[in-house]
Parts: structure tokens; sequence; C-alpha cells
């Protein structure tokens, strides 16, 4: 756990909601991937918001000030992914597109999604996406690791088929993206 999301988790509303949770690891992993004046790809309004509904005490933690800084070389790719996420959301709340946000930020990370999300397990993030967001999740179903799924899934609508093989089973990169995350 990175400092950042150590120190909000010390002022979160549920500590252990895997909502709370994720948008604590999603802050510490889009540090640096997203630019700072728009944390998790949220505007003020919409970030103050979900501070407030999730990590009430955390206006004062000088890590989360907005700051302007340079347009990330990553935003297109995040905005793929949050639409992708949208597309397929349960609801039109807040906090499913914070969610959104939240999960297409931590794309960008280097670990698997779930440890980007800052979550004990794989099992607490498919529970996330089954909840909000029900087809995107019903449309895994060879249970693929959620990131590669998830860039699969562009590439789809992209048109782009990036798998050599005709079906992933006989793919030399099936472990990869099937095997175990522990």
């Amino acid at each position: 756990m990175g400092a950042l999301q150590a120190k909000l988790m010390q002022v979160a509303q549920d500590p252990a909601d895997p909502a709370t949770r994720a948008f604590a690891g999603a802050l510490e992993t889009s540090r640096g991937a997203l630019p700072q004046a728009r944390p998790l790809g949220l505007d003020a309004v919409a970030f103050q918001a979900l501070l407030a509904r999730y990590f009430p005490a955390a206006n004062d933690l000088p890590e989360l000030a907005m700051e302007a800084g340079c347009l990330a070389l990553r935003a297109d790719e995040y905005d793929d992914l949050l639409q992708l996420l949208l597309d397929h959301s349960s609801d039109g709340s807040d906090e499913t597109a914070w969610l959104a946000s939240a999960v297409a930020a931590a794309c960008l990370g280097g670990n698997h999604l779930w440890q980007d999300l800052g979550l004990a397990n794989r099992q607490e993030l498919s529970d996330l996406l089954k909840t909000r967001f029900p087809s995107l999740y019903a449309r895994n179903t060879g249970n693929m690791k959620w990131k590669k799924f998830f860039y699969k899934q562009l590439c789809e609508r992209a048109g782009v088929n990036a798998c050599r093989a005709p079906s992933c089973r006989v793919c030399d990169d099936y472990a990869k993206c099937f095997g175990s995350e522990e």
C-alpha cells in the first residue's frame, strides 16, 4: 500500500468497503499517469463530491491538492477505458461514474487491476464490476484477467484483432491472459 493510499484509508468513511479501497488505490496508482488537475480524470466538483462521500477528512491532505499540470500522455487511453465502462454501467449514479473513473485510471498502472485498485483479491474486483457494470462483466465469459479483457474490448471496438491465433485457447499467450493472478 502506497503512502497516499494509506493516508486515505485512515480518513475513510468505511475502510472495509471495496469501493472505498478501490478509490484510494486508483488515486495512488494514477498519480503521474493523469494530470494532477484531474485526479481519476474527474473535474474538481466531482472529485470533491467523491472525497466528501468516501474520505470526508481528506481535504487536509496536501497530496490531493488540485494543481495545474501537463496533459497526460495516456489521456486518450484513459478516455477510451472510461467510455467502455460507462457504456456498460448499471445506473447513472455518481458513485458508478466515479468507480468507472477509478477503474479506468487504475488500468494505467503496472500491476494486476485488482492490485492497482488496492483490493484484497481479484474476486473483490469482479464483484464490483458485476454490480456496477453487469453487461461488461457478463461479456467476460472466459474469466480473462480484467485489464487484458478491457483492452481486448477496446481492440474489438476499433476493429483490431490483436490475437493472431483463431481463438484464445490456442494462443501462445493464453496463460498470461487467463492464468492465476495470485
